[in-house]
């Protein structure tokens, strides 16, 4: 069983080895010479955790209720799972080196610090309940073979409690001696009731047990989920890898060869045990009919097997699920266990161990008031089934983004490995869960993404060189390449916003408004250029992209910057816009602060007519204040489209919603307002912009203004107390520099912050 481990020499199953140096400060002694090989270090203890608790007390219930051949396929099933999750694991352990921390340090470092949070608080959870579930196992074993002791069953497995607990205080050197010792009375117990099967089976009863009971009150999956412990216990080996003579060698071949052992023990158990003894045997009496099959030797040895088995597992996982919060205690993933990161002198967890005793002795609280009907245990095997199938998901999960992402710092030793077969096992397990307990899955997976996303909010720093970089990668490199095959379509136009910062302190309403714009729904690069020889300018550049980094996350603005060293603004600007994109993402908006300058206005002017011939509509912003942030005015907020035509006024539509989808807009009122010269223009009007809004499916009000006056004084009457005011422009190569700035500098004086926009037609606000 993958919640605990024997009494063996190393640290428990599926936990954090002790700690690797010396004090009380979080370090543990030397670490002793290698030595194990893969029979005593791997295959040894991941066998002794497989064949356990299940086999004895379990297995002949699954088989009585679901019938052999039907039992046969739940074994295959687990098998399945773990035998593909023992290749996933066999890949990463031998990929890179296995320090402190075990399958959460292989997890950490592979999918990054909240996979690794979250499936090191999901292996000590299923460790922590793995106690009450072997000690209740030890205490159901002992009732059944002693029935004049059933009244004091809840006492008996709170007294192993108490003895595997006050033990496991003194710490494992204690405890893990006598792995040997275990493996022989396992071995002889097997053998023994292995024979007695054999010597009584009966092709009659085995033809009548071959399908499932007629009355069974247990479904397909809930009988795999109280059999599926037994398949468990293959991540043990990962655990002792710093004891190995050859860690890349004895992983692979001591769990592989561990699983395949544990399941020809099981499908044999099945087999002549479904043939030596009758359903109702099977059913009523799994762990009697074990004993009774050879009574001359079976009953002892079967006893001591299952007593020796359960508590040596007990204590086992008693050690091992310290070892874990230890571990993740000491990367500081997660602040509320940051304090169970000290160890004393000796290495030994002492914090986690005393906090894995209580939760235990709770669990086994409320585990035990069933009494020893058995219920308890089948509801301990569920949860910790639940569990532990979630952990391997991950493992499998990890392995698939390692491999398919075609990293190439993936390259294990272990070369009987594909990323399809992650996959597939990654699936499984998930999709088990949902099959065992739809409910309970989805618990399990709210907790799971609970603390995955605790620990993205809250550690930002932590970083282990971990593989989602590649994935991630890997996926946009194949989206940009389809991507550049599909045709564009008005439906799909998105901002890709190109915005010229200059020095981004002193424009910042130039660079929010920018981000607005493009309201998380599109690419926002904020560009800058330095005046200068790049050899000469290089550091002052990186310096300068620095600067950006740092003021882009000062403001939560989420935008990519990009310096440009030229040696003159003008060409540079031209050369930056020509180049700049991401594959086939090119960006569709230039935003330009507006130029009052009149000596700037010719290079002013060439910028706008370079990016418009660039196939880029033009956003120009005047203004160079931000709207009060006070939420009682964030109320009143008010967004102006002068409407003049479709070309430009669909895109201002289409910018004015955008803005309005910020959470600081989400209050604004969007109204268009059109100038008219008579009643029957103004009606006309009125119906063509509310059948074009109501066609946009935008929430926007219609005012048609009936009025001669001139158009400047009519954008102050209406608009001077607006936020922001969208206009239209149009420019081109006949245009007059000089002119257009003077003429639209003396339009907007005085005004709130208004965005002129010259559109290339692309986005269609009727898509």
């Amino acid at each position: 069983m993958e919640t605990a481990k024997p009494l063996i020499a190393g640290p428990a199953p599926d936990a954090a080895p002790p700690p690797s140096s010396g004090g009380g400060d979080g370090s543990a002694p030397p670490p002793e010479m290698k030595k194990f090989s893969a029979f005593s270090g791997v295959f040894l203890p991941t066998i002794l955790t497989i064949v356990g608790l299940v086999i004895f007390l379990r297995a002949n219930f699954v088989v009585g209720h679901a019938g052999i051949v039907y039992a046969l396929v739940i074994l295959v099933i687990a098998k399945l799972i773990t035998f593909l999750t023992g290749l996933s694991i066999s890949a990463i352990a031998t990929n890179t080196e296995v320090k402190g921390g075990g399958v959460y340090y292989l997890i950490s470092r592979s999918l990054g610090p909240e996979f690794g949070g979250a499936i090191a608080l999901t292996i000590f959870l299923s460790l922590s309940l793995s106690i009450p579930f072997y000690l209740i196992g030890f205490a159901e074993a002992t009732v059944l073979t002693f029935p004049w002791l059933d009244p004091y069953y809840d006492l008996i497995a709170y007294a192993v409690f108490a003895f595997t607990a006050i033990l496991s205080l003194r710490g494992a050197a204690v405890v893990l001696k006598a792995q040997f010792l275990v493996m022989v009375i396992l071995a002889l117990s097997i053998a023994a009731f292995t024979i007695g099967a054999a010597i009584k089976f009966d092709p009659q009863v085995f033809f009548e047990n071959l399908g499932p009971s007629g009355d069974s009150k247990y479904t397909f999956w809930v009988l795999f989920a109280i059999y599926f412990p037994a398949v468990t216990g293959i991540l043990s080996g990962v655990n002792m890898s710093g004891d190995l003579k050859n860690p890349a060698r004895a992983i692979p071949s001591g769990t592989l060869l561990a699983i395949l052992a544990g399941l020809a023990v099981y499908a044999v158990q099945i087999v002549l045990c479904g043939g030596a003894t009758s359903r109702a045997d099977l059913i009523e009496k799994p762990y009697e009919s074990l004993v009774d099959l050879w009574p001359y030797f079976t009953s002892v040895l079967v006893v001591m097997g299952v007593l020796a088995t359960t508590l040596s597992n007990a204590l086992g996982t008693i050690l091992g699920a310290p070892r874990v919060l230890q571990s993740l205690a000491q990367d500081k993933l997660l602040k509320p266990v940051n304090v169970f990161a000290k160890v004393t002198p000796q290495g030994e967890p002492r914090r986690a161990l005393l906090f894995t005793i209580i939760i235990g002795s709770a669990v086994m609280y409320f585990a035990c008031r069933g009494g020893s009907g058995g219920g308890s245990l089948n509801m301990m095997a569920a949860v910790v089934s639940m569990f532990f199938l979630w952990t391997y998901g991950i493992i499998n999960l990890a392995a698939f983004v390692e491999s398919y992402s075609r990293n190439p710092s993936f390259r294990p030793r272990f070369k009987l490995f594909h990323w399809f077969g992650a996959l597939v096992g990654a699936g499984a397990c998930f999709a088990v869960t949902l099959l065992i307990n739809f409910t309970a899955a989805i618990l399990a997976g709210a907790f799971f993404a609970a603390v995955f996303f605790y620990v993205r909010k809250y550690v930002m720093s932590a970083s282990f060189g971990d593989a989602r970089r590649g994935f991630i990668y890997s996926r946009t490199r194949d989206n940009l390449l389809t991507l550049s095959s599909l045709p564009v379509h008005s439906k799909n136009w998105r901002p890709t916003v190109v915005a010229f910062a200059g020095d981004p302190n002193s424009r910042l309403p130039l660079v929010k408004y920018a981000d607005w714009l493009s309201s998380g729904r599109g690419i926002l690069t904020i560009a800058a250029m330095i005046k200068g020889d790049f050899n000469e300018m290089a550091d002052a550049r990186a310096s300068m992209v620095d600067a950006l980094n740092g003021f882009l996350a000062q403001n939560n603005i989420r935008a990519f910057p990009e310096v440009l060293v030229t040696p003159d603004y003008d060409t540079g600007m031209s050369h930056f816009l020509q180049a700049n994109s991401i594959g086939p993402i090119k960006p569709n908006l230039a935003i330009f602060g507006w130029q009052s300058d009149p000596a700037r206005a010719e290079p002013f002017m060439t910028g706008i007519l370079t990016a418009a011939k660039l196939n880029m509509s033009i956003g120009l912003i005047y203004g160079r204040d931000l709207p009060n942030p006070d939420p009682r005015v964030r109320r009143h907020r008010r967004i102006d489209i002068w409407w003049r035509g479709m070309r430009n006024g669909s895109l201002m539509v289409i910018l004015a919603h955008l803005i309005s989808l910020n959470a600081e807009w989400s209050d604004a009122t969007i109204r268009i307002l059109r100038v008219t010269y008579t009643p029957e223009e103004r009606e006309k009007a009125s119906v063509e912009l509310k059948d074009l809004i109501e066609a946009a499916r935008m929430d926007v009000e219609i005012e048609p203004i009936l009025s001669d006056d001139s158009f400047p004084n009519l954008l102050r009457r209406y608009s001077d107390l607006s936020t922001v005011v969208f206009l239209g422009f149009s420019a081109d190569d006949n245009t007059d520099p000089l002119k257009f700035q003077e003429a639209y500098t003396a339009l907007l004086q005085g005004m709130p912050t208004t965005i002129m926009i010259q559109s290339t037609g692309e986005a269609d606000l009727l898509s």
